[in-house]
């Protein structure tokens, strides 16, 4: 096999990175936007050791499952990768992909539960993160999101799966910025004034932060007109922040944001409890799902634990300690962001509630001050790491602080496979696995893993 070969082939499963699966003799080929079901003529774009990359030329049957995308900037925009399969499809490739990374990754077999769909699969995503960049010429600011494998920004007006809201936001933005004398980000001089914008928006309410994430250390005056004019022209915004970011990096949000006008912060609802959320704290950018998800947990702590002590590392705004709060004697929660813990602080105030300790600490000495000191030990563990998963001494720690079971929450397949493996290998035993499809029409999938440590040696 060669690259240029022309191959037709038909799509057997899909990969945990989205791109369909086939084999030619002997070998795997990966092809982007490809259906199981598909049978396509392909050409082969890169060739290595054990496997291929293709690019369709056509699709000579296509899968039973292939819908038109209701986005027209689907295959350019590389946001929403499954656009074009049905969505009761995605669910059932996504639990695939679970499974199947569990025993390539993890090296077992465990049956997972049907997935729990979004209930919106459209206008769901509550966390908008647009670059900024300016054209050479006609200098017209461009918003929107990279083209794949790539820094070149696909500039969007559209977005079905973020609230409408948000593309009148970042039309007004483009033209205000223009003439205002407001420049785009150019990344390969590090030059420019506006390098994001961040828009975090609220189901419950209809309002929305903006955050301006600008190339410099402080503010300056036609950014503050710039946020004024957002503020004055949109009844939706809560508020204007400036996030000051003026590092050659890649890195979106730093720690420093600045208000300029309105409130900074926006306050959703989850379940029962009002939350609120800033420019640099982390939450859930489906939030209708994320509901789903922290009822389970709800759920199965009162069911099963009513008088537990529960312990919320890495808590970010302590959502999950909030919302079990009732459902438990105590919550002790853990975060070393202190914006997260002063909002958290402020929630527990704002929704009058008493069992929750918060600690704004890095989770590490938490461990160790709990293991060497109070000796204190928790019923259940909600460990809920970012997509890296955690490491073996925070799950050593983790297992020693929890006597009966921890409640891992992954957006990682990959690395909750991992990490699994690692605790099978302590003693430990897994209760169940339940997916949530937190990101519609992509290949990213929530789980829920609930994991026995009762038997463990601690």
């Amino acid at each position: 096999m060669q690259i240029n070969d022309e191959l037709n082939i038909q799509v057997e499963k899909i990969s945990n990175l989205g791109f369909g699966i086939a084999h030619h003799n002997g070998m795997v080929v990966f092809i982007e936007n490809a259906c199981p079901e598909d049978e396509l003529k392909v050409k082969i774009t890169k060739v290595s050791k054990t496997y291929a990359n293709a690019e369709i030329i056509e699709i000579i049957k296509p899968s039973s499952h292939r819908v038109e995308p209701f986005c027209a900037m689907q295959k350019v925009c590389g946001a929403c990768q499954l656009q074009f399969i049905d969505y009761d499809y995605q669910l059932k490739l996504k639990k695939e992909i679970v499974e199947d990374t569990l025993h390539s990754i993890g090296g077992f077999d465990f049956e997972v539960k049907e997935p729990v769909a979004s209930p919106m699969t459209k206008e769901y995503r509550c966390k908008v993160q647009y670059p900024i960049g300016q054209t050479k010429v006609s200098k017209r600011i461009l918003a929107g999101y990279y083209k794949p494998k790539s820094h070149e920004i696909v500039n969007i007006k559209h977005c079905p799966i973020q609230p409408e809201i948000c593309d009148k936001i970042i039309d007004f933005i483009r033209e205000k910025a223009l003439e205002l004398g407001v420049t785009g980000y150019r990344e390969n001089k590090h030059v420019g004034d506006l390098r994001h914008v961040v828009i975090r928006s609220s189901i419950a309410t209809g309002k929305n932060l903006v955050v301006l994430v600008i190339n410099a250390k402080k503010s300056f005056k036609k950014i503050e007109d710039l946020a004024n004019a957002i503020y004055t022209n949109f009844k939706e915004v809560s508020g204007v922040c400036l996030n000051f970011n003026p590092y050659k990096s890649n890195v979106i949000l730093t720690d420093k944001s600045e208000l300029v006008v309105g409130k900074d912060f926006v306050k959703e609802r989850i379940i029962d409890k009002t939350f609120r959320i800033g420019a640099n704290t982390f939450f859930q950018v489906n939030p209708k799902s994320a509901e789903n998800i922290f009822a389970y947990v709800k759920d199965y702590i009162k069911n099963n634990y009513p008088d537990s002590t529960v312990f919320d590392a890495y808590a970010g705004v302590t959502t999950f300690g909030i919302t079990v709060s009732d459902a438990c004697k105590k919550v002790v929660s853990v975060e070393s962001c202190k914006e997260a813990v002063d909002l958290a602080t402020e929630t527990l105030k704002l929704n009058e509630i008493t069992n929750v300790e918060l600690h704004n600490m890095d989770a590490e000495k938490f461990f160790e001050k709990e293991l060497n000191t109070k000796g204190r030990r928790f019923n259940i563990t909600i460990l809920d790491p970012p997509r890296k998963g955690s490491t073996e001494k925070t799950l050593e720690n983790v297992i020693k602080l929890t006597t009966d079971r921890i409640i891992y929450v992954s957006c990682n397949p990959a690395t909750l496979a991992r990490d699994l493996k690692y605790l099978l290998s302590k003693g430990a035993k897994i209760e169940t696995i339940q997916p949530f499809d937190m990101f519609c029409h992509t290949y990213h999938i929530e789980n829920v893993a609930i994991i026995d440590v009762t038997d463990v040696k601690k």
